[in-house]
């Protein structure tokens, strides 16, 4: 366990801007984030780029595939939830 965060963004398309936005002045280099329903779609967001753990759930992730920027891993809800054991702190924007 450790002592950073894991940011769930799960959205609406409309609201997914204003959140990375948010999660832009909240993310620290250690802290991960799971991009969830509409918000996976920003996945090529550029203020997302310099994040270094993210991650997409699928089954989003099987739709973008062959978009998938190389910094964004896609997992599986056995994965999501060892990752979700791994934070003392889990931040839900919506």
């Amino acid at each position: 366990m450790t002592d950073k965060t894991l940011y769930l963004l799960q959205s609406e398309f409309a609201k997914s801007n204003a959140l990375i936005a948010q999660l832009k002045q909240l993310h620290c280099p250690e802290d991960a984030v799971v991009l969830m329903g509409d918000a996976a779609l920003f996945a090529h967001d550029v203020r997302l780029t310099e994040m270094k753990h993210i991650f997409v759930l699928q089954p989003a992730a099987e739709e973008l595939a062959r978009t998938l920027p190389v910094h964004i891993q896609a997992i599986d809800h056995d994965q999501f939830a060892e990752l979700v054991l791994r934070f003392k702190r889990c931040i839900s924007l919506k």
